[in-house]
């Protein structure tokens, strides 16, 4: 199963030309999303998409590794596994053998703020879906003998993604240096001595705490009326009695006051160097006055690494030849601020100091010299044409919607993003780059190869 959480409004600008006609094509008029709440609580959000006779369902639960504490870590990413391990009525396996028979995949992730579980489907077998879900929601059997058998296969998945994975161990111990406070420091799939000492009562009580209607938002798209979506949701979600509402405490971040530093020592071929700036994230708030400046940061993040013609390949890799790869990448929606994060393998014959010096170099020059039209236009294109290639997918059009919902912002963002980023100028990216590029917010974590 799919654990990773991917920045739905990431534009991976390397897998496309910057196709300026698009810039201008671009129409803010979208498919119509019709939202509905059930007395219970659940959120319903139904898209309409004709093109093909397929619907994509997910649920959504607000609820994800963010909301996790010490000595828990990893039990939201844990319990997705157990969710398929059966009810009273839908035994171990038959949930995914129903779905399989009825032509259709499913599948499901952990995040750092939400869990969810999606379908997609023939239309005209999209009430399976429901019918499935809605028993899960409630009657998931939690047997201590498959959670035994399941948190085996989740500590050997840490094992192989990230213990094993030295680029993976560097970026976990980054976040758990950058963050003191923010429950964003937790890996999503937990520390090792917490899933050694997870038992299966402690499944039990996440599971009844948080996985109920009021806790979810089921996200529709696809070959289908919205009103017979309702009525079938009512039908499936609808006698699913609430529970008592769950708060997660979430401690703001402490002020940095200074420089982090950390070093990993792995066995690996190359040394890394990872650079984490504290930056905000989209706020509910429209009519904030900082509103703008995720917007903007996703800009400076594509003047950076937006494909072959971006500053940092163009200069750092090709020019200065200090650098064999480098990227920068930044997530601009959460529950929770985030960061801002460039990491860089040094070029033979370079070390890491090289390298941080040659991307310091490359941010003063960003707050203070001069970013071209050209540039922006690029970046801009960029962006709408990911927009216009993502819209194209069902299964994306679901997870905006689902994601932005569950982290607590308004679904309607989706239709605000490219307007946004194609409202921001110069000014504003070297004004972020001064605001949050400095040392106070910065953790440097390198990582050291051990070799036999």
């Amino acid at each position: 199963m799919t654990k990773s959480r991917t920045g739905f409004f990431h534009v991976t600008g390397k897998r496309l030309s910057a196709c300026c006609l698009l810039l201008f094509a671009w129409s803010p008029v979208q498919a119509e999303v019709h939202e509905y709440n059930l007395e219970n609580g659940l959120k319903l959000l139904v898209k309409e998409d004709r093109r093909a006779p397929v619907v994509v369902s997910q649920i959504w639960y607000r609820i994800g590794s963010s909301y996790e504490h010490d000595g828990i870590t990893g039990i939201s990413h844990a319990l997705e596994h157990m969710m398929f391990q059966g009810t009273k009525k839908y035994p171990g396996g038959e949930f995914s053998r129903i779905i399989a028979e009825n032509g259709g995949n499913e599948n499901a992730f952990t995040g750092k703020d939400y869990t969810a579980y999606f379908q997609t489907l023939e239309k005209s077998r999209m009430e399976v879906s429901f019918r499935l879900e809605a028993d899960r929601m409630r009657n998931l059997l939690l047997s201590e003998q498959e959670f035994e058998k399941e948190i085996e296969v989740v500590k050997e998945e840490r094992r192989l993604r990230t213990e094993d994975n030295p680029v993976a161990y560097l970026y976990e111990t980054a976040l758990a240096t950058a963050f003191q406070t923010s429950p964003y420091r937790h890996p999503i799939i937990g520390w090792m001595a917490d899933l050694d000492a997870m038992r299966i009562g402690d499944l039990r009580v996440w599971y009844d705490r948080w996985y109920a209607p009021n806790n979810a938002t089921l996200v529709v798209v696809g070959d289908i009326d919205h009103e017979v979506v309702h009525n079938l949701a009512q039908k499936h979600f609808g006698p699913i009695k609430a529970r008592p509402p769950a708060v997660a405490r979430a401690l703001p971040e402490l002020p940095q006051q200074g420089i982090k530093r950390v070093t990993v020592k792995r066995p690996a071929e190359l040394p890394h160097l990872l650079m984490a700036y504290k930056t905000p994230v989209l706020s509910a708030d429209a009519e904030a006055p900082a509103s703008w400046e995720p917007y903007a940061l996703e800009v400076l993040a594509g003047v950076l690494d937006g494909g072959y013609s971006a500053r940092l390949e163009t200069r750092l890799v090709r020019e200065q030849e200090v650098t064999a790869s480098v990227s920068a990448s930044y997530d601009l929606s959460g529950r929770l601020d985030g960061l801002f994060i460039i990491q860089a393998v040094p070029a033979r014959g370079k070390t890491i100091g090289d390298v941080e010096r040659a991307v310091r170099e490359q941010l003063e020059d960003l707050k203070h010299g001069e970013i071209s039209a050209q540039e922006l236009a690029r970046v801009k294109a960029q962006v709408v044409s990911g927009d216009v290639y993502e819209r194209d997918s069902m299964f994306y059009q679901a997870m905006t919607l689902g994601a932005l919902e569950t982290e607590g912002l308004p679904w309607r963002l989706v239709d605000e993003y490219v307007p946004q980023i194609q409202a921001i100028g110069a000014e504003q990216v070297k004004q972020v780059a001064n605001k949050y590029f400095h040392d106070d917010g910065l953790t440097v974590a390198t990582l050291e190869p051990l070799r036999p």
